[in-house]
C-alpha cells in the first residue's frame, strides 16, 4: 500500500507499506523521511537526494532525471510494482529521450507553473493519476484549470490499495 500526503500543498509525501518515507521538493527536511530536492546540492547532505541519477533504497527504485544541463532534476520511482513520476517547477518542454527515461508513468505529480507545459507533459505521459502540487508561481487550483478538473474535493491523504483506474484518468487533490 502507498500513502500520498501533501504536508504543505507544495511537497509530496509518499510512504510505502514497509514505512520507507519519501518527502519531494519540502521546503525543509522532513524527520523520519528521505529528502528529494529538485536543485543539486554542492556538498550532498545526508538522507537528500538531489542529483540525476539511478538509486535503490529500501526497495524503491529512483531515478533522478536530469534537465537544464543537470541543474533541474525530476524524479520517477517505482514502489511496490507503481511507477510514479514527481515533476518540479519551473516546468520545462521534455524531449523524447527524457520521456523514455520517465516509462510507462501510472501516477504523476506535477507543480503546474507553466499551464501549456502541464497540459503537454500530462497529454504526452497519460498517467492513469494525476496529484496536482501547487509551486512558488501557481496555486492547485491553476493546476487543476488546465486539467478540467476545477471543483474536485480535496483529500487529507490518498491511499493506493489495489489497482489503478482502468480507463479514463483520476485526479487526487491533497489537502494541506
Amino acid at each position: 500500500m502507498l500513502t500520498f500526503t501533501s504536508p504543505d500543498g507544495r511537497s509530496l509525501l509518499i510512504e510505502t507499506g514497509n514505512k520507507t518515507k519519501l518527502a519531494f521538493f519540502p521546503e525543509k527536511p522532513l524527520t523520519g523521511a528521505l529528502t528529494f530536492l529538485s536543485k543539486p546540492e554542492e556538498t550532498p547532505t545526508e538522507h537528500v537526494i538531489s542529483w540525476p541519477g539511478e538509486y535503490d533504497l529500501n526497495g524503491v527504485s529512483i531515478r533522478g532525471i536530469g534537465q537544464d544541463q543537470g541543474g533541474h532534476v525530476s524524479f520517477v520511482i517505482e514502489a511496490e510494482g507503481v511507477r510514479i513520476a514527481i515533476l518540479p517547477a519551473p516546468l520545462h518542454d521534455w524531449t523524447d529521450h527524457e520521456l523514455g527515461l520517465l516509462g510507462d508513468v501510472a501516477i504523476m505529480a506535477v507543480q503546474g507553473d507553466d499551464s501549456k507545459i502541464a497540459q503537454k507533459i500530462i497529454e504526452e505521459v497519460d498517467p492513469r493519476v494525476i496529484v496536482p502540487l501547487a509551486s512558488e508561481k501557481s496555486t492547485i487550483n491553476d493546476v487543476l484549470r488546465v486539467i478540467g478538473a476545477v471543483g474536485t474535493a480535496a483529500v487529507p491523504e490518498w491511499k493506493l490499495k489495489g489497482g489503478l483506474p482502468a480507463e479514463g484518468r483520476q485526479v487526487i487533490v491533497l489537502e494541506t
